[in-house]
């Protein structure tokens, strides 16, 4: 039985997890078991880019922050997660890329959204969603498409009568 202060220790780490857990709009569970350094801290690096909160978490702790949130777990051999609490298809977009990067030394084990447990292929759908600023790039290029077309055709108008192109 561990002493007062290490319990005490833990559960304040399963508080905090479970608020986290609680807070964040999606998650993804990662088995991250032979990765070096160098590839790990480039993964930290796209996940800060990225606002995503990334930690290797012992299995027992996620354990019980998974039990306070009413998530089943997917918790065996190296675990480590991945939640953003703004944007709810970064984890899986980049914990994808680099599943597929690094082939059998990073594998998806789950993900949760919004409080439930979502299967592999919700997490590969959430994963080949682009990042939020390619989609609003690709929104407003298609509300300006009609507007540029209509713009070519009057100039084209305009120069067929005479007038100088500017």
């Amino acid at each position: 039985m561990p002493n007062a202060k290490v319990l005490s220790e833990k559960q304040a780490i399963v508080a905090a997890l479970t608020e986290k857990l609680q807070n964040s709009a999606a998650g993804v569970i990662v088995d991250y078991k032979g990765i070096t350094v160098a590839e790990d801290t480039e993964l930290r690096a796209e996940c800060r880019k990225n606002n995503i909160e990334y930690a290797v978490i012992k299995n027992t702790l996620l354990r019980f922050a998974f039990n306070n949130c009413g998530l089943n777990d997917q918790l065996n051999g190296t675990t480590s997660l991945a939640i953003c609490v703004d944007d709810p298809v970064a984890p899986a977009r980049v914990m994808a890329d680099y599943a597929k990067k690094l082939k059998d030394k990073f594998e998806i084990k789950g993900g949760f959204m919004e409080g439930k447990v979502v299967s592999m292929e919700t997490v590969n759908a959430l994963a080949s969603i682009p990042a939020l600023p390619v989609l609003r790039a690709q929104v407003l290029g298609t509300m300006l498409a009609p507007i540029s077309g209509l713009a070519c055709v009057l100039k084209q108008i305009a120069e067929k009568n005479g007038a100088a192109a500017e």
